[in-house]
């Protein structure tokens, strides 16, 4: 009477130690298809297990055999003997037939175990003979054309996923194409019914079903699935169901609106982040899978598309309908102190989704369109507005913050990756906006800042931030987690032709004004318990554990660092994003060298070392300050005049008001010595063969700043040098 469960639960055991059963395969066959089935002695189901318990034990030894198959991980013989088991179950006995029957399963564990069965099983018989499964593919296709939310759309939804995703990540584009061609109009279908173009209406009967927050999430992770696929499409033509994120734009938007459930509005952000950001499916794809760079045919009128999806929404007060939860931890909800006053900490992942999903829209927008003149700047002026306030309803440090430059430090000072997405999408819409608005420099710049734009200000303040610390902006620029040397080489072009503006706008910026808004948002979820933070996570579903102590007003930012393991950039050359012909030796990527030489915060301390006295010494010799004109000219103080030097470890308001026309030249000092260091130490890295990349482009630019620096009416520079 024992028989059935003690021959799965030894054949499990053995294929867990890589032995063969001492049953026959077919014994095990039989034995697995009558647990499907149901098929329990009655004396076993009160002393052993029940029928469902005997399913799940069936599924589970099944899905172990597809698995080691497809991972070829066993044994030359225990691999003919599990590939016998399975002819006698898929050939003889049509197992899948009974797999896909349990889809409908009211036991969502049994589903759930039966829908990751079936798709091992798939994705094996696909490797094996390229074929789609045609009892799963009947299943999966009924289900999206006329099933509701419930186990069996669910099951089918994740099954279908799990299998494009398994077969994206192989790079297998013959079976993808294969898939997506199978699933094409069942799949536009569902979505046509649980995105509709109009759903406040039919979205109604939907959310009333207690499955319909499970439903729409597994769905989410299919177009995050469908979209990443688009991006291996090259330049053929892509099929409806892998653009259906960027056509449902609209409908994704009024679901993150109106719906009540707040992990499924969480989830549909994120997608639409990702999407454009154009980093769907970076959370599991392999880096090379989706980095071809070939787009497919109508990519940029989607990506427009999705752009114009966004800002419609934002006209019409989208913004206002949007409720972020509160922050949400392993424990549940937190309640912290904010800024003084008892409240809920929001979600600040979801808060970092919206303003980069606006952003990018915006960005796409001015670029698409070639908006113009004033109808275009008070046009892209609204976007923002209306952004500002979106924030400032949720962040109680924005609300005291008049100089909007430091929104971004404020906001994605916890996320590297995000932060320097935001600040190149600002960057792009000033540097687009200025050239197309007629605009004078001054009008641009006062414009820039009452839009929260000024690429200078977002510069200085992140490297406040870091502690004008040289060291950072290398972990930064040899990491493969940010797009941050894309956006630092357009800036420096940008810094190059534009020095009087930056001096200018350093007159705005106080030397340590942020630190105390940015060390305030960052202790603030400590402030209940008396708990110190300490950044722990990646991506976008990263949170803070106990651990390392900020004290004074250091910035966490300290965080960046390559361990040894980490993988290097992988650019060819700095020279790919500079139109110039830069000087200098073509040095190609050095795959051997990266493999043989991994950074640690060891390494880049040691090379940085030699440069801390000297800053100390230039730094004591430093002018005491500077007067700024009007129009902006720099003049120095006469010298038997004594102006005090603003510290580093003043606390000045946090809204960073302009100094009365005064400019720290520390500031300005700072910038430079860092730009100046970081020069000297990328140099001295690629000298010794220990870059990741050709940094010529980068190292030309820095130079270029360094000498702007030195003409600027700055006659202490060269006696500070020496």
């Amino acid at each position: 009477m024992e028989e059935p469960f003690k021959c799965l639960t030894d054949a499990y055991r053995c294929f867990l130690s890589g032995s063969r059963p001492d049953r026959s395969a077919a014994d095990v066959a039989a034995v697995i298809f009558g647990g499907l089935r149901g098929l329990v002695p009655v004396q076993l189901r009160e002393e052993l297990c029940s029928e469902a318990e005997m399913i799940c034990i069936s599924v589970t030894l099944l899905e172990k055999i597809t698995s080691s198959l497809t991972a070829q991980s066993l044994p030359i013989q225990l691999t003919l003997y599990s590939e016998e088991v399975l002819r006698v179950l898929f050939g003889d006995m049509n197992l899948m037939e009974q797999l896909v029957h349990h889809f409908q399963a009211e036991d969502q564990i049994i589903s759930h175990l039966a829908a990751k069965c079936a798709s091992a099983c798939v994705f094996f018989h696909l490797q094996k003979c390229g074929m789609v499964c045609p009892c799963w593919q009947k299943k999966c296709t009924q289900a999206f054309h006329s099933s509701s939310p419930g186990t069996e759309l669910d099951a089918c939804l994740w099954s279908v996923t799990e299998v494009l995703r398994k077969t994206l990540k192989e790079s297998q584009q013959g079976i993808l194409g294969k898939l997506l061609d199978t699933f094409d109009c069942s799949l536009c279908a569902l979505c046509s019914k649980l995105l509709p173009e109009k759903n406040e209406e039919c979205l109604d009967s939907f959310t009333h079903s207690r499955h319909w927050g499970t439903t729409m999430c597994l769905l989410l992770d299919l177009l995050e699935v469908l979209s990443a696929s688009s991006l291996t499409c090259g330049t053929r033509v892509c099929l409806k169901s892998q653009r259906i994120t960027y056509i449902r734009s609209a409908a994704l938007l009024t679901m993150i609106s109106c719906s009540s459930e707040g992990f499924v509005k969480k989830r549909a952000l994120l997608l639409l982040k990702r999407t454009v950001l154009e980093k769907v499916g970076e959370d599991w794809a392999l880096g090379e899978v989706l980095s071809s760079g070939l787009k497919y045919e109508n990519f940029g009128s989607d990506m427009s598309m999705l752009a114009q999806s966004v800002l419609t929404a934002v006209a019409n007060n989208w913004l206002d309908s949007v409720q972020v939860e509160p922050a949400a931890f392993f424990g549940g909800i937190r309640c912290t102190k904010m800024m003084g006053d008892e409240g809920q900490k929001p979600d600040c992942v979801m808060l970092r989704a919206v303003s980069l999903i606006v952003l990018k829209s915006i960005e796409l927008h001015i670029q698409t369109t070639g908006t113009k003149g004033a109808d275009g700047a008070t046009e892209v002026d609204g976007h923002l507005q209306s952004l500002w306030g979106f924030l400032r309803r949720y962040r109680t440090q924005l609300t005291e913050v008049t100089h909007l430059c430091c929104w971004i430090s404020l906001l994605f000072g916890e996320q590297d990756d995000d932060m320097m997405e935001a600040a190149k999408a600002a960057l792009s819409i000033f540097l687009s906006h200025r050239l197309r608005s007629g605009l004078d420099d001054g009008a641009a710049f006062a414009a820039a800042c009452a839009s929260g734009c000024n690429p200078h200000c977002h510069f200085v303040l992140l490297l406040q931030s870091v502690s004008f610390d040289h060291s950072i902006l290398l972990d930064f620029l040899i990491s493969v987690e940010t797009c941050f040397l894309e956006y630092f080489l357009r800036y420096l072009k940008y810094l190059r032709d534009n020095w009087q503006s930056f001096i200018a706008a350093c007159g705005g910026i106080s030397v340590s004004g942020c630190d105390s808004s940015l060390q305030q948002s960052f202790t603030a979820s400590s402030a209940d318990d008396g708990a110190t933070l300490a950044y722990k996570g990646e991506g976008d579903n990263a949170e803070f554990s106990s651990g390392v102590q900020v004290t004074g007003i250091n910035p966490p930012v300290n965080r960046v660092s390559l361990a040894p393991e980490v993988r290097l950039v992988e650019y060819d050359s700095s020279d790919e994003s500079d139109p110039d012909n830069t000087e200098g030796s073509d040095v190609g990527p050095r795959a051997s060298v990266c493999e043989k030489s991994r950074f640690s915060a060891l390494d880049v301390q040691q090379e940085t070392s030699g440069l801390s006295v000297f800053i100390r010494q230039t730094q004591n010799e430093l002018p005491a300050a500077l007067l700024v004109e009007p129009n902006c000219s720099l003049e120095r103080k006469p010298e038997d005049s004594s102006l005090p030097v603003l510290q580093c470890g003043q606390t000045l308001c946090a809204n960073m008001a302009p100094l009365s026309g005064q400019v720290s030249f520390e500031t300005l000092a700072k910038t430079v010595f860092c730009l100046s260091e970081l020069r000297e130490v990328v140099t001295r890295l690629h000298t010794k063969k220990l870059f990741p990349y050709n940094p010529s482009a980068l190292l030309k630019l820095l130079e270029q700043v360094e000498n702007s620096y030195k003409q600027s009416h700055v006659p202490h520079f060269n006696k500070c040098r020496t």
